[in-house]
């Protein structure tokens, strides 16, 4: 595939023709690559950002497939998508290939872990948080001190969010640093307990891709170097500075011990999806199916829906199994961890 610059870099006159960036940023924003992990949201708004902006490449990753709610802040999905049920990293690399064909994009429909983080974010120069897991933010913590790339939190719930870019070995802190532990089960609002507003999520994500442009366009010295922190509905705003917030006792960046990525603490198999009634079910260890073959065994138990990315079973009952190649599956319809597992091992045997 042609590079941004190929297509004329009149399509970026505009943002070239802004000084402090110029044709040397728009030259090394299009050379790097961005990975965006949770392609709802935050991630839609990045990666279009990002897309328009003419990056080199991007990889999406998203475990996740559209569904009707999701269309009221996911902007890059519309009702097709959703009645289709196709994975949102698809659907977000076809619609951002008709929006600039000259970025090279690599979607992935699977779950962020230990065991594929590596090969994932292979030669990504920066990744942006659009996710709505703590574990993975943590996983991608311990990715990115180990590393040294920098990566941009974002999180939006109800009419409030907050962002910060951690950017290893310049001695500020990373997400270990201010938050030691994650939070307990229900010690935070999602949006399935307090609703989220679309204008929020277009805030903060907004604000993570004009950070990326910034750290890809050679522009560091422009970063904000803050948690930033903001709620559209009491239009109120905090900048809390953090440079000095390092921890020298901070098991991560200080110690360096990468226990997430080692897979001690890993998420367990099972995982409730924010806002609907779903859970995720994930093998216990690295496997490959042949969805085809499931499919003609599936015939009797409801109706099939085989595409290239998922195998899909509408059971009579209205639980709804969605598979994929991995061994992951998405059962709709519940949000009981022992239903979703009981149905896993009752299709696949295992």
């Amino acid at each position: 595939m042609t590079g941004p610059g190929d297509a004329g870099m009149d399509r970026y006159a505009r943002q070239v023709r802004f000084a402090a960036f110029g044709a040397e940023g728009q030259s090394r924003l299009s050379a790097a690559t961005a990975a965006i992990v949770g392609v709802g949201a935050l991630g839609c708004v990045s990666a279009n950002h990002l897309a328009r902006a003419g990056i080199g490449r991007l990889i999406l990753i998203d475990r996740d497939v559209v569904e009707t709610t999701n269309l009221h802040r996911q902007l890059l999905y519309d009702e097709t998508d959703a009645a289709s049920g196709i994975p949102k990293a698809v659907a977000a690399a076809r619609r951002l290939a008709s929006i600039n064909g000259g970025v090279a994009y690599k979607p992935h429909a699977v779950d962020l872990n230990a065991g594929n983080i590596e090969t994932l974010l292979q030669g990504a120069d920066v990744v942006l948080d659009g996710t709505d897991s703590f574990g993975v933010r943590y996983l991608l913590n311990e990715w990115s001190a180990k590393h040294g790339k920098p990566w941009i939190y974002g999180a939006a719930v109800g009419s409030s969010g907050m962002t910060m870019t951690i950017r290893p070995g310049t001695g500020g802190p990373c997400l270990r640093c201010l938050f030691p532990e994650p939070p307990g089960a229900g010690a935070l609002d999602t949006c399935e307990t307090a609703g989220v507003l679309g204008p929020i999520v277009d805030l903060v994500a907004s604000v993570q891709s004009m950070e990326a442009i910034k750290l890809l366009g050679g522009r560091e010295d422009a970063l904000h170097g803050a948690l930033l922190q903001t709620d559209l509905w009491h239009t109120g705003w905090q900048q809390l500075q953090i440079g000095g917030a390092r921890r020298p006792d901070c098991p991560v960046c200080a110690a360096r011990r990468f226990e997430l990525l080692e897979g001690e603490g890993a998420e367990p198999l099972t995982a409730s999806l924010c806002g609907r009634r779903t859970v995720q079910v994930s093998p216990a260890s690295d496997t490959e199916i042949d969805l085809g073959r499931l499919a003609a065994r599936w015939t009797q138990l409801g109706i099939v829906e085989l595409h290239d990315y998922l195998l899909r079973l509408r059971r009579p009952d209205g639980l709804v199994f969605a598979l994929f190649p991995d061994g992951r599956a998405l059962v709709s319809g519940t949000d009981d961890p022992l239903t979703a597992r009981r149905l896993y091992a009752e299709l696949l045997g295992e």
